[in-house]
């Protein structure tokens, strides 16, 4: 699995960060940053949450 942010699209409001904070985190750039690529089976569906609430559509998972 692949965890990405498109930080042209990400406005930074923080919903990922704050639904799976063991993948994103809000850098001092203001911008979504993934921390772990490929999370552990604990934090997948925190992961696939965030990319389905993220109202910029900037998260993408690919398996």
């Amino acid at each position: 699995m692949s965890v990405r942010v498109d930080r042209t699209k990400c406005s930074g409001i923080g919903l990922c960060e704050m639904t799976a904070p063991a993948v994103f985190e809000i850098g001092d750039d203001g911008q979504s940053h993934v921390l772990v690529e490929d999370p552990a089976d604990g934090e997948y569906a925190a992961a696939v949450e965030a990319e389905s609430n993220c109202p910029a559509r900037a998260i993408s998972i690919e398996e």
